[in-house]
């Protein structure tokens, strides 16, 4: 399956770095660097692209089996090299999950199976950047009523 996304540089002139980009499914956005950005860097969007893609598993998978999410939120820390190019060697993501009974292992096995064997960006940068994990599970208490 091939994709395509097209970019064009929106700031010519001057020494701004903001390009359009518009993905082949229709969708446009920018990316953005240096002073007075206004939209995410590349390097923002691929630590993003990180937690988006797994995060969408694990949802799926806990909604899928009917457990009772009422919040999620995840949060990434990228550690970069310090010299040129500065790529990233390790990235954690850490997934507060928050619901009403819901099991530990079952949030645990949801992440285990986006990173194994559904999140294509997990996999396109798992040889190179060493990637891990945590969970962290918050009961709601029942709504009063």
């Amino acid at each position: 399956m091939n994709k395509t996304t097209h970019l064009e540089l929106e700031t010519v002139q001057g020494t701004g770095l903001r390009f359009l980009v518009k993905t082949d499914s229709g969708i446009e956005y920018r990316l953005d660097s240096g002073d007075g950005a206004t939209d995410p860097s590349p390097v923002d969007v691929l630590l993003a692209s990180l937690g988006g893609c797994t995060g969408m598993d694990v949802i799926f998978i806990l909604r899928k089996k009917r457990l009772d999410v009422t919040g999620y939120t995840l949060e990434l820390v990228g550690q970069r090299r310090d010299d040129h190019p500065k790529a990233f060697t390790a990235m954690e993501v850490v997934h507060r999950v928050r619901g009403r009974g819901l099991p530990r292992a079952a949030v645990e096995e949801a992440v285990r199976l986006s990173e194994e064997k559904y999140c294509s960006v997990h996999a396109t940068l798992a040889p190179g950047v060493r990637l891990t994990s945590r969970v962290e599970v918050e009961e709601e208490s029942a709504v009063p009523g």
